[in-house]
């Protein structure tokens, strides 16, 4: 984790930018190895992914994604000592062919093809950084940080790690956050559901606010009804239509949303108006 100063500089505050290159001697705070354990678990990282890692330091988290799990990517520093660092620790650790570290400002990187984005920044960073990080990511992306959230944005997972090594702060812990990034579904949608052999049509109206849905459902020619639940994990959606519209009971419709649509047993949706 860089200071404050170093990682504002690169939102280009020029204020901000003077001072930090005298901050360039700071030590920076390391990410303890249980921390970085931890993370990569959390995350379910897999062989062949793409992991990127903003604010990579001594290298430690993007060697082990492949030293452990087998997968690819790369780092990103602002301090060219710890970039030429991170490049010797990865030829000694045998992954230099599959990782890289990259001295670069860390709001114009392109992490589009990350499958993981691992973060130890502070928190005004995590939250310039989020409005990037939901459009450029994939649904089903996974987000994890270090010690630090994303607002309003809750986390999947949440979680304390005893850090005995830690370097900073009374406490010997860290916190560890997960977050999936989600489908976009917002809109209007068609919705089929096929039950006891006949299949009703309905209007979805839906609303997002990050993993969570909200809105009404309707069905041709009456009132709309309020949602009872709506979830999205990445691509995994889990939606609660309410009493009265599907039958005499609620029904949970659970399934995957690909791009303009959605399906799952029993049911479909396609983005746009419903037939009347």
């Amino acid at each position: 984790m860089r200071n404050t100063l170093l990682y504002l500089a690169a939102l280009s505050f020029s204020a901000l930018a003077q001072d930090a290159v005298k901050e360039l001697d700071t030590p920076y705070v390391p990410t303890p190895q249980a921390v970085v354990d931890r993370m990569l678990e959390l995350a379910q990282v897999k062989s062949g992914e793409t992991v990127v890692d903003l604010g990579s330091g001594d290298g430690r988290i993007m060697i082990e994604a492949a030293r452990k799990y087998g997968a690819r990517g790369f780092g990103v520093e602002i301090d060219p000592r710890l970039v030429q660092r991170s490049k010797e620790a990865a030829a000694r650790a045998g992954v230099a062919g599959r990782v890289r570290f990259l001295q670069q400002d860390l709001f114009k990187t392109d992490f589009h093809e990350a499958n993981v984005l691992t973060l130890y920044l502070l928190p005004d960073v995590n939250l310039a950084l989020r409005p990037k990080i939901l459009a450029e990511l994939k649904p089903g992306s996974r987000v994890v940080s270090h010690d630090y959230a994303m607002g309003d944005w809750l986390p999947d997972a949440h979680e304390t790690v005893t850090a005995p090594d830690k370097t900073v702060g009374a406490r010997k812990e860290s916190q560890v956050y997960l977050w999936t990034v989600p489908a976009r579904m917002e809109g209007e949608w068609a919705l089929a559901v096929r039950s006891e052999g006949k299949t009703r049509f309905m209007r979805l109206s839906l609303e997002q606010r990050y993993q969570f849905l909200s809105g009404s459902v309707a069905a041709p020619g009456e009132r709309p009804l309020p949602l009872s639940e709506g979830r999205l994990r990445g691509e995994e959606l889990r939606l609660a239509l309410p009493a009265g519209i599907a039958g005499d009971e609620a029904l949970v419709l659970t399934g995957r949303v690909t791009g303009n649509s959605a399906r799952g047993k029993g049911w479909t949706a396609m983005r746009g108006p419903s037939p009347e």
